[in-house]
C-alpha cells in the first residue's frame, strides 16, 4: 500500500523507485498534445459551445472531435 506524505518533514522517510517515476514521466510526455490556435466569429464559438453543451462535453473536446473526424474523411476520401 502507498504511504502518503503529509508534511514536509517526512519527504526523508519516503523511499522513491526510480523506474517507476521514470515510466510514469514517458507516460505523461507521450500523452501530451500539441497548444494550436484557431481564430473563428464569436457566433460559431457560441454555438460550438451551446452544441458541446448539448452533448455534455467541454467545447474544446468538441471542436477537437470534428477536426479528427473532418481530417479521417478528408484522408478516406483523397
Amino acid at each position: 500500500m502507498p504511504r502518503y506524505v503529509k508534511n514536509e518533514s517526512e519527504y526523508g522517510k519516503v523511499g522513491f523507485e526510480s523506474m517507476k517515476i521514470k515510466a510514469a514521466m514517458r507516460k505523461t510526455r507521450a500523452a501530451r498534445k500539441q497548444p494550436t490556435s484557431v481564430a473563428l466569429d464569436p457566433q460559431l464559438v457560441g454555438e460550438l459551445k451551446a452544441e458541446a453543451r448539448a452533448r455534455g462535453v467541454p467545447y474544446q473536446v468538441l471542436m477537437r472531435m470534428f477536426i479528427i473526424d473532418g481530417f479521417k474523411r478528408l484522408k478516406r476520401a483523397g
